[in-house]
């Protein structure tokens, strides 16, 4: 085993799953800069992430699913972003919000059972689409100006919604609308396929240009008063933190460890005329690989410990917010300074289009913008603090 996960693989189950996510990486990474230069959705990786049976790691065992705790799923995420973090990221959204449903169960039982079946049986897809570019984050508390019309028994969705991963393959996208004559926030349960739902393919970007992130369009979309699954707001207070959401900085910790792992590669083989052995033997050069390494130590033994405490401690989860928005603030700068510290390691050759530390460097940029935002984590833990001080 990989000397990295000798230690973070702790039995039969973990190692099954990261030698199956370490086979699809292989794969994913021999296409994985075909799929950035053309910015297209990589098919091929989802068909492999299918047949692997990924699709349903986090459904639960009682609906025919895997059952993968958060630890596992963190796992999985690291190990199949060394091969693509674009594929890892759209895989993350829709595995995390499957552990988003069936932890809470706020759906109706029926709907849960059709979801899971759809999942497990044809390997459906899905995805939320609540950001709009009105409103920002939803995270900093936006009122969606997408709209829910009741009408004639139905409700009727208008409105455009941005940053939608996975958009050309998804099978269901959950749309949060301001309901008209409450006021409410709704989440709706939309499929793809419905009337009126529009990809508009605005997702011209700098990194994670695979992830097809486009904008959904949704033009008069009639739907069921079932589809209304869930009113947002004052339930979510009580709610346990987004421990889920921990696929982010899994899946920017994996492109750090990919651009180690070619930094590697290129110090042990390089050799310039100057040296009689390759630059790996020089001490400037182990200095910037130790200081790659303690930072992806510090950074990936935080994550996976907060994980394991979410999966061993369910009673404490409503009092873990800050840890988990922390173990994404640590990761996701921690991979940003990895991936520099591998091009400084690599110099100009790093620069190169044929190198794939370029795509690296621009999709660990897209960490910063994920959510919690660096920002809201700071002030949440300058709050925590200044209240326990105060007791």
């Amino acid at each position: 085993m990989n000397e990295l996960y000798h230690l973070l693989v702790r039995n039969d189950r973990e190692r099954e799953l990261y030698e199956r996510a370490r086979h699809l990486a292989e794969r994913f990474a021999s296409r994985a800069a075909d799929y950035d230069e053309r910015a297209e959705f990589p098919f091929a990786d989802f068909t492999d992430l299918q047949e692997a049976g990924f699709l349903s790691l986090t459904v639960p065992a009682e609906y025919g699913g895997q059952g993968a705790s958060l630890y596992e799923l963190v796992l999985v995420q690291e190990v199949l972003a060394q091969g693509s973090g674009a594929t890892a990221l759209s895989f993350g959204w829709h595995a995390s919000i499957l552990m988003r449903l069936f932890l809470l169960r706020r759906w109706p039982e029926s709907t849960l059972a059709r979801l899971a079946e759809e999942v497990v049986q044809h390997h459906a897809l899905i995805n939320s689409a609540h950001s709009e570019r009105a409103t920002g984050s939803p995270a900093r508390g936006g009122k969606p100006e997408t709209k829910a019309v009741l009408r004639d028994g139905r409700f009727v969705l208008r409105g455009r919604k941005a940053f939608a991963s996975l958009a050309p393959a998804l099978n269901y996208v959950l749309i949060s609308a301001t309901i008209e004559d409450s006021g409410d926030v709704g989440e709706f349960l939309v499929p793809m396929a419905a009337a009126g739902v529009r990809i508009e393919p605005t997702w011209n970007t700098l990194g994670m240009r695979a992830t097809r992130s486009d904008d959904l369009v949704l033009e008069g979309v009639e739907v069921e008063t079932d589809a209304l699954v869930e009113t947002l707001g004052k339930s979510n207070e009580t709610a346990p933190a987004q421990g889920w959401l921990l696929h982010v900085p899994a899946c920017y910790l994996g492109i750090a460890i990919a651009a180690r792992n070619e930094a590697l590669r290129f110090a042990q083989t390089y050799q310039p005329n100057t040296l009689s052995r390759p630059i790996a033997t020089t001490p400037e050069v182990q200095r910037k690989i130790a200081d790659m390494e303690w930072r992806l130590t510090h950074a990936r033994h935080f994550l996976y410990a907060v994980a394991d405490l979410w999966d061993r401690y369910p009673e404490k989860r409503t009092e873990m917010k800050e840890e988990l928005a922390a173990a994404k603030l640590v990761a996701t700068n921690t991979a940003l300074e990895v991936v520099d510290g591998a091009m400084r390691i690599v110099g100009g050759q790093s620069l190169f289009a044929d190198s794939p530390l370029g795509r690296y460097y621009r999709d660990v940029r897209a960490g910063l913008h994920n959510p919690p935002a660096d920002d809201l984590t700071l002030a949440w833990l300058a709050k925590r603090a200044l209240s326990d001080s105060e007791q």
